[in-house]
């Protein structure tokens, strides 16, 4: 259990010190002020100052924050600047950088925006390392299960899947996924076959044994990568989790997945337990693989998660700068923020539900 905590630790952090990093970086360059960058929630136990900016390090390890002067309209010592201002002269909080909504929206955009844009940074570095030390597996057809749709559709082994229901697939994962997430529906299986191209509508058959969808072909050549092609195969790692993630969210607003196939922190903790325990017959090398793997998929999903126009997440707070770009004037910072606080309020009863689910499924396991 303690190995498991380590490594949740290791793995949550590099992806939030990923993320506020990114807002960080970007205020700087744009000269906003940071008056606090903090990793983890709750009560502090590490914590200074330096150049103007509290550095926070807190107890529980699930998020973190990267606060700026004037923001929802929060000041540091906002007597003492407006007096300042009032005799036409700089004051010390200023030489430190400007307040948030001082600067041009584009520059507020930019720092906005960058926190998500790092995760995806982060996501394609780490794949590099997976994809460097394991290969690329292949959308290449290993196996036809007998009396499947894809024999009856004429498939055969050697085949390489191009396209899925229109779409154009590099990976394994991506044919994957497709079959899994199905229920049912026809699937328009586009394959090339040496110099030929071929293509078939297949009806996956259910198994009620699995209680799930099947082609019937198992696929997958790995390939090793090295030069362009690891940058290749790296940046479609990262697009495969991206469609992953976005379709997962479709779904869910769809109706085809519920907020309890939502997972947590707890969940998340619970998962890197389990998979440890799968991986770790095979060397500890497949473990630090597997765990890098799991920290592009995490890093992905924050990155999309927060890109959501919702209040509070930094998707909402785009939502409002690209309304000031249209209307010419930004909302009142007051108001803002009395709607990213209400959303702040809804995300954390949507936290505590996903906390509940999660420790209601291991106690029914």
């Amino acid at each position: 259990m303690l190995e498991t905590i380590i490594v949740f630790i290791l793995v949550f952090g590099v992806v939030v010190i990923s993320h506020e990093l990114g807002h960080f970086l970007i205020a700087k360059l744009n000269g906003i002020r940071v008056l606090e960058f903090a990793i983890g929630m709750g009560p502090s136990i590490v914590k200074f100052q330096k150049g103007g900016t509290r550095y926070v390090l807190k107890l529980l390890p699930i998020g973190g924050a990267c606060m700026f002067e004037g923001e929802d309209g929060v000041y540091e010592n906002k007597k003492e600047k407006d007096e300042q201002k009032a005799q036409n002269a700089p004051s010390d909080s200023e030489a430190l950088g400007k307040a948030f909504n001082e600067v041009n929206v584009w520059a507020r955009i930019a720092t906005v925006f960058a926190g998500p844009f790092f995760n995806i940074i982060l996501a394609f570095l780490l794949s590099l390392i997976v994809v460097g030390f394991s290969g690329e597996v292949l959308p290449v057809v290993y196996s036809i299960t007998e009396g499947y749709p894809a024999q009856e559709a004429g498939l055969m082994e050697g085949d390489v899947i191009t396209h899925v229901d229109g779409e154009r697939v590099y990976l394994q994962g991506e044919v994957t996924i497709a079959s899994a997430l199905n229920q049912g529906e026809p699937m328009e299986i586009a394959y090339r076959r040496g110099d030929e191209k071929y293509s078939a509508t297949i009806v996956p058959k259910f198994s009620e044994e699995d209680n799930r969808y099947y082609i019937g072909f198992t696929i997958g050549e790995t390939i090793e990568c090295k030069g362009f092609d690891l940058i290749k195969y790296s940046a479609l790692e990262v697009r495969y989790w991206l469609k992953a993630t976005i379709k997962s969210l479709i779904m869910l607003v769809q109706g085809k997945l519920s907020a309890n196939d939502l997972s947590g922190p707890v969940g998340i903790a619970v998962t890197i337990d389990e998979t440890i325990d799968t991986v770790k017959p095979y060397g500890i090398s497949s473990v630090v693989l597997t765990m890098i793997n799991f920290a592009v998929l995490l890093s992905v999903n924050l990155g999309v998660m927060n890109l959501l126009p919702l209040p509070a997440l930094d998707g909402g707070r785009l939502l409002f700068m690209l309304v000031e770009v249209v209307r010419g004037k930004p909302v009142p910072p007051e108001k803002e923020g009395i709607v990213h606080f209400v959303g702040f309020v809804l995300l954390m009863m949507l936290m505590v539900f996903v906390l509940y689910n999660d420790i209601v499924r291991i106690f029914a396991k």
